[in-house]
């Protein structure tokens, strides 16, 4: 009896593994649709809400809404290094390997679940002061600055390697920065064009819009713009 009841025991939790494997299935893709329309300051009520689930199990996957945007920021990172390698296995010519990245990306809708930390990779803006003499004017970085505001200049901001690391952005930055360089040395990018550029190209060709077909449509000629913005003059 004890032999068969413990058998019977062991048995009875797959179905349950079943269900919890396909809740977590609803709940990944209702997170997915949810920060993709709101960002990833949505409450996690709304994606219970999608998932038509209870909050009490989205928090049993996933126990805080840092650790399951880190998840999603994860997948979708390492979709667009995956897109990024096979433009660069693909695509002989280097501006042809950039925009297939660029338009693949954009129309996967990935650009709307970049990890924040991406979009601030080396820019940071600090005010400078203008000098107050004409003397100081003689510094080469501030001639010809209105004495009436600060001049804006962007500087390297520095990511702590843990931050990057932890949902795959290192390896992103480096296949995309690939890409970039080759465009930039065949003469078709821009010289001052930044990997942070060409992703947050992506972040910003990917518009949330209630329709799907006029999404695309916006998105396509939102990018058609933009790529023509990095091409260089003399390409």
């Amino acid at each position: 009896m004890t032999g068969a009841g413990a058998s019977g025991h062991t048995a009875r939790p797959a179905p349950l593994r079943v269900d919890a494997q396909r809740n977590l299935e609803h709940v990944l893709r209702a997170a997915r649709e949810v920060f993709g329309e709101l960002g990833y300051g949505a409450p996690m009520e709304d994606v219970a809400r999608r998932a038509r689930v209870g909050v009490g199990t989205v928090y049993r996957r996933f126990p805080s809404k840092d650790v399951l945007v880190r998840r999603i920021a994860q997948e979708e990172t390492a979709r667009l290094t995956e897109q990024a390698r096979t433009a660069l296995g693909q695509e002989d010519e280097p501006w042809s390997a950039l925009s297939r990245f660029l338009r693949t990306s954009v129309a996967s809708g990935a650009g709307r679940l970049l990890p924040p930390q991406v979009l601030r990779v080396g820019v940071d803006v600090e005010e400078v002061p203008v000098p107050a003499t004409p003397e100081d004017a003689r510094v080469p970085h501030q001639r010809g600055a209105s004495p009436q505001s600060g001049l804006r200049v962007v500087t390297p901001r520095a990511i702590p390697a843990a931050e990057l690391d932890d949902a795959g952005v290192s390896e992103l930055l480096e296949v995309v920065g690939r890409l970039v360089n080759r465009a930039r040395e065949a003469g078709e990018l821009r010289r001052d064009v930044t990997v942070a550029d060409v992703l947050l190209v992506i972040a910003t060709a990917a518009p949330s819009l209630p329709d799907a077909a006029q999404q695309t449509a916006a998105s396509a000629r939102l990018l058609d713009i933009l790529l023509e913005g990095l091409r260089s003059r003399q390409a």
